[in-house]
């Protein structure tokens, strides 16, 4: 691999799937402010709502996510 190629932030990062309780390390530039700790080491974390571990296309279950209240606001607006 090329030396001086990678920005200057790119560390390993904590992504956590909070509809599966999954969580896996890898290295990534994102922003984040919340931490957690794997295996006694302290890691930047990152949360999302689907992964491929949660997601209905690799699934195959059809599953509600509305973390928002779209739906809510929706029914609300409109009826049912």
């Amino acid at each position: 691999m090329k030396k001086d190629i990678h920005p200057e932030n790119y560390r390993e990062v904590v992504f956590k799937d909070v509809g599966e309780n999954l969580e896996w390390i890898t290295r990534s530039t994102v922003k984040t402010e919340k931490t957690t700790e794997v295996d006694g080491k302290e890691y930047p974390l990152y949360t999302l709502e689907i992964s491929s571990a949660s997601h209905p296309f690799y699934t195959g279950q059809q599953r509600f996510v509305d973390s928002e209240g779209r739906v809510e606001r929706f029914q609300k607006k409109y009826g049912k």
